[in-house]
């Protein structure tokens, strides 16, 4: 059997059992040998006993985060390609995940094509750079969805949002009302 007709080896990382399960199905659909980890430990544990080489991790799960995983996980085996999944998109928190040594850093929802073309983005440009600028959000579209996840936070409370970011009301209102381009 040669190279290109092995499984393709993808660990799934993701507290959200739904998310993971149509996750993995879309990937075992695409031909990957997956497992799926719920926590870091849990995909710690199985990273030891057989290092995958992707890895698609959440950034916020109960215990360690989705970095501290990939900052484990790259020790273990430097040659697995990650990607952190996140419903909470900051420019600091991308910055530490590609630090960690993950190839991307998608905010969610992101598609299955998404994901995949992010696995093999770094493989594909011969390992050599670092995340691709075309999948950097930019910083309006990373504060746009910073200030909506306040505001979710907040049960939809504009003032108590508003109060919480330190901004006027009204100002508030501006912002939402821009919808910035996804990248």
């Amino acid at each position: 059997m040669t190279e290109p007709d092995l499984p393709r080896s993808l660990l799934i990382v993701e507290d959200d059992e739904v998310l993971r399960g149509r996750l993995a199905r879309a990937f075992r659909e695409r031909g990957y040998e997956v497992r799926e980890a719920s926590d870091a430990d849990a995909a710690l544990a199985a990273a030891r006993d057989d290092s995958p080489e992707f890895v698609v991790a959440d950034l916020r799960m109960p215990g360690r985060s989705g970095v501290e995983l990939i900052r484990e996980l790259m020790a273990l085996d430097p040659s697995t390609t990650a990607v952190v999944l996140t419903g909470y998109g900051s420019i600091a928190t991308a910055l530490e995940a590609i630090r960690a040594g993950a190839a991307d850093y998608l905010t969610k929802p992101a598609d299955v094509d998404r994901i995949e073309a992010a696995l093999h983005r770094r493989r594909d440009a011969g390992e050599a750079s670092s995340a691709d600028p075309a999948s950097v959000p930019s910083l309006a579209r990373v504060e746009w969805e910073h200030i909506n996840r306040v505001l979710a936070d907040c049960g939809g409370n504009l003032s108590k949002a508003a109060r919480l970011l330190g901004m006027h009301r009204r100002s508030l209102q501006r912002k939402l009302a821009k919808h910035p381009a996804s990248r």
